[in-house]
């Protein structure tokens, strides 16, 4: 399919006008893995409304519940235009530039090309083969984020192997998915790094080229005939920036796909690998054509540099509205960018779009959605429920397991454990006040620990899961249960570790059935309050946020759990009954101290808590009937911790079903 033949590479002057070759590209001799594809955009804007009043005042509102109602001065909306009049073609076996400063709309029109921008604010016409962009088109489009969003946990091998599986067609076998992956391993030279840890921040991995290559590989794992990538050179030194554009334009020139690519600033080696180059400034286009032929173009409108240079630098410093003339600088020159808008829309933008108009895609390659090519993904769901479910189980036991079992948490928990050890040891049966303390103290460790370490589960993998849901790969509910199985699996070992050396420590209820009843609570009150960490997690999706409300959260069930309180304000009754470790601790005594008689007996309380000879205070007899045993039966109290296991769950995934992907 034909492409941009550019500017002529000698110009007379600004009055002489650029030609557009319109003779086809033979298609023919692309590789036939890849089916070709020729993405075709015309003036096309996309516009945003931006309200008067402060984003943060809104928030604050909208964190609150309240409707947020704008006076007279916050009514009025400012609209900005962050595309102007866009039009350019790239056909296969090209390799397309987006360049221009930071805010000039580079990653904007990638996300408009690839289909992830929608609604009334986009107009203009995006085209592939000559056709809208449909769900089966957008299946043979690779898009790569500016962030490389990666589990760290994870080997570069796993990674890839994972995503295989969850991509690549049902029709394969496992084996010739592993395979798949190992190919894409070795193609962009990935070999000596794939037992590596991918990393991240604060774990050290892979490099930034290295990481930058595994995001690539997520696309190239489907085949994609149209490859989109956000800024892939942004934190890369020269070199590997280099390494990795030359991937690239194999991938175009070799494999015969259609790849696009924003750039900020690239060396003057890495421009001579673009076929087409495409210069924004402020949402509007200033160039577009063959690389080779952008120095031309604008001496040919009266612009030159006053000594040789890297072109990509000249043409940056035009979108920037600098310009050089007889070696001095002179910036934000009111009229070069305006000339050049002026000279682009005079001179080359006619012709550009007459060349998008005068070239065809062959009718048979336009109807490529319909049938299924070899190598390519199919149009049919990749995997079944259950497969997806085991694999991201997997992987998620997988990447979990580390920060499960970090050596910082086993040595709280272990540490917590030894301390109420040592603090209760074997402490006397009969010194309930002492045990109410410890049966407390593990309600409050336990309920506290669980749902702040799972309010950010959610928020963490926001974007690695946005992404991921974006490119169809799994569905939403065999995520979440992927996530509420390895919870089960993973989260219940410390607990149980903890309990089995406190208990015998402090001498507890003698015997195996009350250890394994004191056991389940705890068990059951740590799936409740993790269900309270993720929902809180998952509504929010702010990690600072959530672990605040959080913590409020489990300060009102802490005070109102029926150990400081004697009486609770009649306003604060109910949060008594929504709280978790109100009816843990009740559980944990029952265990300990049966229906109430003998723990009032100990007291030297009769059986309706009055004070008896030698007793404790009626005040005292009367607080333990009716704060510490109370009048809600124990069944009640495993009904209610099991609806909440259930229930913060099911919101958790309610919540998750309001994300936009």
């Amino acid at each position: 399919m034909s492409g941009f033949d550019g500017v002529e590479n000698q110009m007379n002057g600004p009055d002489s006008s650029p030609r557009l070759s319109q003779d086809p590209r033979d298609t023919r001799s692309l590789s036939s893995s890849c089916f070709p594809i020729t993405l075709k955009f015309v003036d096309v804007c996309y516009r945003v409304k931006i309200n008067g009043m402060s984003s943060d005042s809104c928030n604050f509102k909208k964190f609150l519940g309240l409707k947020h109602q704008p006076s007279d001065e916050t009514r009025s909306t400012e609209e900005r235009t962050i595309l102007s009049g866009v039009t350019g073609m790239i056909s296969p076996g090209e390799f397309m530039a987006v360049l221009g400063p930071s805010g000039s709309g580079k990653s904007t029109l990638l996300n408009a090309v690839a289909g992830r921008l929608h609604g009334s604010n986009l107009t203009g016409k995006i085209l592939i083969n000559d056709g809208k962009i449909t769900k089966q088109t957008l299946k043979r489009t690779g898009f790569v984020a500016q962030d490389d969003l990666l589990y760290p946990h994870l080997t570069v091998r796993e990674t890839l192997v994972f995503v295989a599986l969850l991509r690549l067609p049902q029709s394969l076998t496992r084996d010739d998915k592993i395979r798949a992956a190992e190919s894409v391993i070795s193609e962009l030279g990935l070999t000596k790094c794939e037992n590596t840890v991918v990393g991240n921040t604060f774990i050290r991995g892979i490099s930034g080229g290295e990481r930058k290559r595994v995001s690539i590989a997520h696309e190239l794992l489907i085949n994609p005939s149209l490859l989109v990538l956000d800024e892939p050179t942004s934190g890369l030194d020269a070199t590997a920036a280099l390494r990795l554009v030359q991937t690239l334009a194999g991938l175009a020139h070799g494999k015969g796909k259609t790849v696009v690519t924003s750039i900020h600033q690239p060396s003057s080696r890495v421009f001579q690998m673009f076929d087409t180059v495409l210069l924004l400034s402020e949402g509007k286009c200033l160039f577009v054509g063959k690389g080779r032929d952008a120095m031309a173009y604008f001496e040919s409108v009266g612009f030159s540099p006053a000594f040789p240079m890297n072109p990509a630098d000249f043409l940056l410093d035009l979108a920037n509205g600098v310009c050089q003339t007889d070696g001095v600088t002179e910036r934000e020159k009111p009229n070069v960018r305006q000339t050049l808008v002026t000279a682009y829309d005079t001179l080359l933008a006619p012709q550009v779009k007459t060349c998008i108009e005068a070239s065809h895609f062959p009718q048979e390659n336009a109807r490529f959605v319909k049938t299924r090519v070899s190598g390519g993904v199919i149009t049919t769901c990749i995997t079944t429920w259950f497969s997806q479910l085991c694999i991201l189980l997997h992987r998620l036991l997988k990447e979990r397991r580390h920060e499960s079992f970090d050596a910082l948490r086993v040595f709280q928990v272990i540490a917590a454990s030894l301390l109420s050890g040592l603090m209760w040891w074997h402490s006397d049966y009969r010194d309930v006040h002492d045990r109410l303390g410890l049966l407390f103290f593990i309600s409050i460790f336990w309920g506290v620990l669980p749902s702040f370490n799972a309010v950010f589960t959610f928020p963490q993998e926001r974007a690695i899961f946005t992404r991921e849901r974006a490119s169809g790969m799994y569905t939403l509910s065999s995520y979440f249960m992927a996530h509420v199985l390895g919870s089960l699996s993973m989260e219940l070992v410390l607990p149980a570790a903890f309990l089995t050396l406190t208990y015998w420590m402090v001498d507890l209820r003698p015997g195996l059935v009350p250890f394994l009843l004191t056991l389940s609570v705890l068990l059951l009150y740590v799936l409740a309050s993790q269900g309270l960490g993720l929902a809180l997690g998952a509504a929010i999706m702010d990690a600072k946020k959530a672990s605040t409300i959080v913590t409020v959260t489990m300060l009102a069930f802490v005070l109102t759990g029926g150990y400081y309180v004697n009486k609770v304000p009649s306003g604060m009754v109910w949060l008594k009954y929504v709280s978790t470790t109100f009816y843990c601790y009740r559980l944990l005594v029952a265990v300990q101290y049966g229906s109430g008689e003998e723990i009032l007996r100990m007291l030297g309380c009769d059986s309706k808590g009055k004070q008896g000879a030698g007793a404790a205070t009626s005040a005292g007899c009367r607080f333990v009937e009716e704060e510490v045993i109370g009048d809600i039966g124990l069944w009640t109290s495993v009904g209610v911790l099991f609806l909440m296991f259930v229930g913060y769950r099911v919101l958790a995934y309610l919540a998750l079903r309001r994300i936009k992907h």
